[in-house]
């Protein structure tokens, strides 16, 4: 789920401490990770990606930034449970046996989860998958059939947003199958644990490999060297590049 990059439009609720114009750089900078991310997971999965995106007449954006192997889908709606629900009916309708919705505000999503959620929806008989996010939110769902009511009633942007959705599925009967908690990126303190997490190698979890994320890093050690970022975030400068390593999109 995708939104073009444009200053003022993207990831504002990262701003500030970063300005809009740096806002929207990391937006593409998750994009284009998150693209990296689900073709390593593919090497482990059977998994193709799409990104559902918007606003409309933004598809050149999204050819310019992503591989060829990225499908697009256009949606825009005005209810956020609308477009996930449409993407995932998309999906389906092309004849896919589950699909997938995943957030784009967490670049360093183990890509084991990735790759294990396609795992689970492989199995026989109809389930979801739900990936917590540390707000309350989730950063993926995935279902093997469309059932409307697993958006419906959701107080969207809330910290009610995984409960709720687990809530629904309970209602409807339908298996769920909850996997370790990450993090999205959507304020300072997401940030600052970005940050050092990608530059500094510290881990949000033990048991769990974060993906390295390469886009992002650069981009925020590009940021931390050249303007006043590191005391927009209270950050040190970033440790030396020597050492660090990451998938690029060729």
């Amino acid at each position: 789920m995708a939104k073009a990059s444009q200053p003022g439009r993207t990831k504002t609720r990262l701003v500030p401490p970063l300005s809009f114009a740096e806002a929207a750089e990391f937006n593409t900078a998750f994009l284009q990770d998150i693209a990296d991310n689900l073709r390593a997971a593919s090497a482990q999965a059977p998994i193709e990606s799409y990104m559902a995106f918007g606003p409309p007449g933004s598809e050149p954006f999204f050819q310019t930034i992503l591989p060829p192997e990225i499908g697009l889908i256009e949606i825009w709606l005005p209810h956020f449970g609308d477009c996930l629900l449409a993407a995932i009916r998309a999906l389906l309708g092309r004849g896919y046996g589950a699909a997938v919705v995943l957030n784009s505000d967490s670049p360093t999503l183990p890509t084991s989860l990735l790759a294990g959620t396609a795992r689970l929806l492989a199995e026989p008989g109809d389930r979801a998958v739900l990936g917590p996010a540390s707000d309350g939110g989730y950063y993926l769902l995935g279902l093997k059939q469309a059932h409307a009511r697993m958006f419906e009633d959701i107080a969207w942007s809330t910290d009610r947003v995984a409960a709720q959705t687990i809530e629904r599925a309970r209602e409807i009967g339908l298996p769920l199958h909850v996997l370790p908690t990450w993090y999205d990126v959507d304020d300072i303190e997401a940030l600052r644990r970005l940050e050092g997490e990608v530059l500094r190698r510290r881990s949000p979890c033990d048991t769990l490999e974060p993906y390295a994320a390469g886009r992002t890093a650069a981009l925020l050690r590009s940021l931390l060297t050249r303007s006043d970022l590191a005391a927009r975030l209270g950050a040190a400068q970033p440790p030396p590049a020597k050492g660090l390593h990451h998938v690029a999109t060729a």
